[in-house]
C-alpha cells in the first residue's frame, strides 16, 4: 500500500487536492450550503474542519472548477461563475489585550485586500475599511462579493470571564460586522463560523436574516468523518493500525469508535469522528488524546467554576434545545459552552417532549476533560493519579478483586497531596459525599471504564455505577453513616435492579469515608 498522505494541520482545499492528500468528499453538502441562504452561521468545536470548509467555499466561489474534478459537486454545479472572495481568519486576532489592540489587528488582517481593491484615507476603523473593500470589489469586478469569516468569536472567547474587556471588544466586533448587513445588496454569500454562539443583537447588530444552520440535520455531517466514510475510504489504514496493535480490523474499528466517534450535531443524524484525532491516530498508528494535546481551554474551566457546575451530572443530561443552544453572553449555566465547544454532544432526541439527551462524546473527551478538571475540582495532579493509583486499581478490578481495589484506593488517598485548599474545596461541594463523588468520578474517568454518578433509578439516585466488560459495580458512599447502611440503601432502593438483566455480574459496594483522613475506611462487598 502506498503511504497515505494525511492532511494534518493543512486547512487549504487547493493544497489538499493538488498535493494528493486524503480528502473526504463533502462537496455536495458544500454546494447545498452555498445555496441555502445569503447570510449563514455555523458553529462547530475546534479542530473539526471549519477552516477547510471555508477554504472549500472560497475555491468554489472563485470558480476554480479544476480543483473539483471527480468530486460530488460536479453533478450539481453547471455554471461555475467567479466572484470576488474576502476570506478572513479571526483566529489570528486572539491575544489582543485591549479593544484598541483588537481594532489594530483587524485593520492589519484587512490589509491584504487593500492591495487588490485599494483604500480610502477616511477608512480608519475596521468596519469602515471592510465596507470600503466590499464596495470597491463589487465595483471593480461588476459582481456581488462573497465574505467568509472563520473563527469569528476567537477574539472574545479568551475574555468571557472579564466583563469590562468583553464589552469593549464586543463593540469593536459590532462595528466590524455592521457593514455586511448595510451592504446586503452587494453580498452574494456571507458565511460565518465559530465555536460559540453570540447573539445576533450583541455581535451582528441588525443581522435579522442570519440563518443558523448549526443544528440542521442536512448539514450535521459537513464537518467530521462518518463511520461509513471511514470504513469505505480508510479500511486499509485501519488494517495497518490493527496490525500494529496485534488485533483484528473489527477490534481496531471498535477501539477507534470508543475513542473518537460519537459526535452528533442534530437530532437523528449520523455520528461523526473528530477528524483531527482520527487522522493523527491513523498516521501514528496509535490511540492517543490528540484533541487535548494543548489541554482543556482555560475559558471553559473558568466558566465551569463561575457557574459552580456539578461535573458528575455531565454523563447524561436531558434538556430542551433552548437550554444549550443559547447565546454565549446569555448563559446562566456552563451547559451551552460545554455543548458548543464539543465537550457534550447530542446522544438522543425525544420528539414528544422536544428534549435532547446530551452526554460526553467519547473516551478521548472524557480523559482529556478529566485531566483539566482534576487540579481544579479536587486538587489532584494528573501524574499522581496515573502513576500512583490508576494502573493498580484497574488491574484489581479486571481480576474482580474489589477488596484489593478498595485497599489500593485507601492507600492512595491517604497520601495524595491535596491538603492545601482542601477545606475550601470541601466547602464548595454541595455535600461531603459530593466531594468524594467528584474525587472518585474523576479518578474513575481516567481509567478505560464507563462511570456515572448520581444515576437516576426508580428508587432514587445511585452514588456511582461503574460498567466493565463482564461486571457492573454499584457503589453507595457515606460520610456520616456506615458501610452496612450504604449497602442496605442499595438494596432497599433497588439501585442494582436495572443492571441485573444485561448478562453482566452485578457487584454492590457500600463505602464509609472518614471525614478526617479523607479516605475510605470501611467497605462491604456483596
Amino acid at each position: 500500500m502506498t503511504e497515505r498522505k494525511y492532511p494534518i494541520g493543512i486547512q487549504t482545499f487547493e493544497r489538499i487536492i493538488r498535493e494528493g492528500y486524503l480528502y473526504i468528499d463533502k462537496t455536495d453538502l458544500v454546494w447545498q450550503l452555498a445555496h441555502y441562504a445569503t447570510f449563514v452561521f455555523m458553529s462547530r468545536p475546534r479542530r473539526f474542519g471549519k477552516s477547510l470548509l471555508t477554504s472549500t467555499l472560497e475555491s468554489y466561489f472563485k470558480g476554480e472548477r479544476e480543483l473539483f474534478e471527480g468530486l460530488k459537486i460536479m453533478q450539481l454545479e453547471k455554471e461555475w461563475e467567479q466572484y470576488p472572495v474576502i476570506r478572513l481568519d479571526l483566529s489570528t486576532a486572539k491575544g489582543q489585550d485591549t479593544a484598541a489592540d483588537l481594532r489594530g489587528r483587524l485593520l492589519y488582517i484587512l490589509q491584504d485586500y487593500t492591495k487588490f481593491y485599494g483604500k480610502n484615507d477616511a477608512e480608519v476603523t475596521p468596519g469602515a475599511l471592510l465596507e470600503g473593500i466590499v464596495k470597491r470589489a463589487a465595483e471593480q469586478t461588476g459582481r456581488q462579493v462573497v465574505v467568509i469569516i472563520d473563527e469569528y468569536d476567537a477574539p472574545l472567547l479568551e475574555v468571557l470571564h472579564e466583563d469590562e474587556t468583553l464589552a469593549a471588544k464586543r463593540k469593536v466586533m459590532q462595528e466590524f460586522y455592521q457593514p455586511l448587513k448595510a451592504n446586503e445588496r452587494l453580498i452574494k454569500f456571507c458565511f460565518i463560523t465559530g465555536i460559540t454562539k453570540f447573539s445576533q443583537l450583541s455581535i451582528f447588530s441588525t443581522f435579522n436574516n442570519l440563518k443558523n444552520v448549526t443544528m440542521l440535520p442536512r448539514f450535521a455531517t459537513i464537518c467530521g468523518i462518518t463511520d461509513k466514510e471511514m470504513m469505505s475510504q480508510m479500511a486499509e489504514d485501519i488494517n495497518l493500525m490493527a496490525e500494529a496493535y496485534g488485533c483484528s480490523l473489527n477490534e481496531m474499528h471498535e477501539k477507534l469508535q470508543l475513542h473518537y466517534d460519537g459526535y452528533h450535531f442534530a437530532e437523528e443524524s449520523d455520528g461523526v469522528y473528530n477528524p483531527f484525532s482520527l487522522l493523527n491516530a491513523l498516521q501514528d498508528k496509535k490511540l492517543d488524546n490528540y484533541w487535548f494535546a494543548t489541554g482543556t481551554p482555560t475559558f471553559l474551566i473558568r466558566q465551569l467554576q463561575n457557574f459552580r457546575t456539578d461535573i458528575t451530572s455531565l454523563d447524561v443530561m436531558e434538556e430542551p434545545s433552548d437550554a444549550f443552544d443559547v447565546p454565549t453572553e446569555a448563559m446562566t449555566t456552563a451547559l451551552p459552552l460545554l455543548y458548543q465547544s464539543g465537550y457534550l454532544t447530542i446522544k438522543d432526541y425525544d420528539r414528544e417532549s422536544l428534549t435532547y439527551t446530551l452526554s460526553i462524546p467519547n473516551q478521548e473527551v472524557r480523559i482529556g476533560f478529566t485531566k483539566g478538571l482534576l487540579p481544579t475540582y479536587v486538587g489532584l495532579e494528573i501524574g499522581n493519579v496515573q502513576v500512583g493509583f490508576a494502573l493498580k486499581f484497574w488491574r484489581a478490578l479486571k481480576k474482580g478483586d474489589v477488596d484489593l481495589a478498595m485497599r489500593e484506593m485507601q492507600a492512595y488517598m491517604s497520601g495524595i497531596p491535596y491538603v492545601e485548599g482542601f477545606k475550601k474545596k470541601l466547602a464548595e461541594a454541595a455535600t461531603a459525599e459530593g466531594f468524594y463523588e467528584y474525587t472518585l468520578y474523576l479518578i474513575f474517568s481516567m481509567l478505560n471504564v464507563y462511570v456515572r454518578t448520581q444515576v437516576k433509578v426508580a428508587g432514587g439516585r445511585t452514588d456511582m455505577v461503574v460498567w466493565m466488560h463482564d461486571t457492573t459495580y454499584v457503589f453507595e458512599m457515606k460520610v456520616s453513616g456506615t458501610a452496612q447502611q450504604a449497602l442496605e440503601q442499595i438494596d432497599t432502593k433497588s439501585y442494582a435492579l436495572p443492571y441485573q438483566a444485561d448478562g453482566r455480574k452485578v457487584v454492590k459496594v457500600g463505602v464509609k469515608f472518614n471525614a478526617e483522613t479523607r479516605t475510605p475506611e470501611e467497605w462491604i462487598i456483596r
